[in-house]
């Protein structure tokens, strides 16, 4: 199924490209780049929208535009098309469209966890009355994921694995963050792994944190990078270079400047401002925890999501 999928997306891009994709970025002269890029409408993300309202891109003669999608399924072949220069996808998917053979090359970090248990963005969370309480206790029982074999599943089978249970007993559905904290409390799932604010929903119906599988799948974590196609870093390396740069400027000035990044949150979200004050931010470093991406790879590889150790120097800068 995967090999199909790949080859789908692959003619997707040799379509788009023939029939009169955009030029790569490349302005005419004296004019900034246009760029535009795939996100998705979480915290995450809350460091490239705190770069153009600073200006970080429009110094470097790029003038961005952020297209919001449902997730890194939507935004790899939009950038594979090229009908993004760049988008945001977690690890484990861009382990995965690598190990497809999609032309994805990442340019920057995303994000990372707290790398504090208990403490973290994002959590593996049960009903206030569940009888599960701790992930060995899930063998046999259903998670919702907000897609299925992506990051949630690896980090979840880590967390099931460290709490002495086995990891291939678990049973995972997808459903979009939104709907599962009220799934969750409706009984229709066991376990929910959500991240901001959709763990606040849990919380406040009463739910409980069993695991910070983030936490337990690697130390300080890189959950999620920002990737553009192999074809736009051969012929545009300089605007890839100065993308790069806005950036590690970005992400380096939201994580010593967590206020503001808040602030910036309720403009391209729905949350509300007395949420965005409760919520856990993640950890913004400038550069990728190359380590914990190696443990995702070898744990993607031992749960049976990739067949083989991808190729991190042709993915990773």
């Amino acid at each position: 199924m995967r090999r199909h999928l790949a080859a789908f997306l692959l003619v997707t891009s040799l379509f788009a490209t023939a029939c009169g994709s955009d030029d790569n970025g490349t302005a005419a002269p004296g004019q900034p780049d246009k760029v535009t890029v795939g996100v998705i409408p979480i915290l995450d993300v809350a460091p490239i929208y705190l770069g153009v309202e600073k200006g970080f891109f429009d110094k470097r003669d790029i003038d961005l535009e952020l297209k919001q999608a449902e997730g890194g399924a939507a935004i790899v072949p939009a950038v594979v098309s090229e009908q993004y220069q760049f988008g945001f996808s977690n690890v484990v998917s861009l382990l995965l469209a690598q190990s497809e053979g999609l032309p994805v090359k990442v340019v920057s970090n995303g994000n990372n966890s707290t790398g504090v248990d208990g403490e973290d963005f994002a959590g593996l969370m049960v009903a206030a009355d569940s009888p599960v309480k701790s992930a060995k206790d899930l063998e046999g029982k259903t998670v919702a994921a907000n897609t299925l074999s992506n990051i949630v599943d690896t980090s979840v089978r880590a967390s099931v694995r460290k709490a002495g249970g086995d990891p291939s007993k678990v049973k995972f559905v997808a459903l979009p963050f939104p709907e599962q904290p009220a799934a969750l409390a409706n009984g229709q799932v066991d376990a929910v792994f959500v991240v901001e604010p959709f763990q606040q929903a849990v919380l406040a119906e009463g739910g409980r944190k069993i695991a910070s599988s983030y936490v337990d799948a690697a130390k300080d974590l890189t959950v999620a990078m920002y990737f553009t196609s192999q074809q736009l870093q051969a012929e545009n390396p300089d605007l890839v270079k100065r993308f790069t740069e806005a950036m590690q400027e970005s992400l380096s000035y939201a994580d010593s400047h967590p206020d503001e990044a808040r602030q910036i949150i309720g403009t391209y979200t729905k949350i509300t401002p007395e949420v965005i004050e409760k919520v856990t931010l993640p950890k913004w470093p400038a550069d990728i925890n190359r380590d914990s991406v190696e443990t995702l790879a070898d744990l993607a590889v031992e749960d049976g999501l990739l067949k083989e150790a991808p190729d991190l120097n042709a993915l990773l800068p």
